[in-house]
Formats: C-alpha cells, structure tokens, sequence
C-alpha cells in the first residue's frame, strides 16, 4: 500500500480530543484516520448499492430491552459512544 503525506485544516479542540482518543485506544492517529475513511467510502457505497437495486433500504428492527441489570462497565461504553456520536 502506498502512503500519501497530506495536509488538512481541522477545529484545534476536535484534533486535540481526537488525538486524545486515538492514544487512549492505543492506535495511532494516521491509522484512525484511515478506518474512518474506510468507512465512509463504504457506508456511501452501501447506500449507492442499495439506491440502484430498489430505491432505497430501510432497517426496521425492535429495540431489546436489558433481561437484568447492565454492568456499569458496559453502561459508560455505550455513554461514551453516544456521546461521540451525537457530539458531531
């Protein structure tokens, strides 16, 4: 695979929370970078895909409510990543 060096201009406490993340994960933010990259190209793919073959999609499923109680470990995970996904 061949690297390309490039330059972006992006909010300096999104890069610094970004980098934080990055660390924290334990991967290094070029490679972060890329996944994120990866999944957007794929995620327009997917809809492209799906648009050409009906019209559209759609995901209809019913919510699964917890049998018992949701260890705390697993309840900050889901915070955290609601957090992160509804901060954008």
């Amino acid at each position: 695979m061949v690297k390309v060096k490039t330059s972006i201009y992006v909010d300096k406490d999104l890069w610094r929370s970004f980098k934080e993340y990055s660390s924290k994960s334990g991967i290094e933010v070029s490679r972060m970078l890329e996944e994120l990259i990866k999944d957007a190209i794929i995620e327009v793919e997917l809809n492209r895909a799906f648009t050409e073959m009906g019209g559209g999609y759609e995901i209809d499923f019913d919510p699964v409510e917890p049998k018992g109680p949701v260890s705390s470990f697993i309840r900050v995970m889901r915070d955290e990543r609601a957090n992160s996904v509804f901060r954008q």
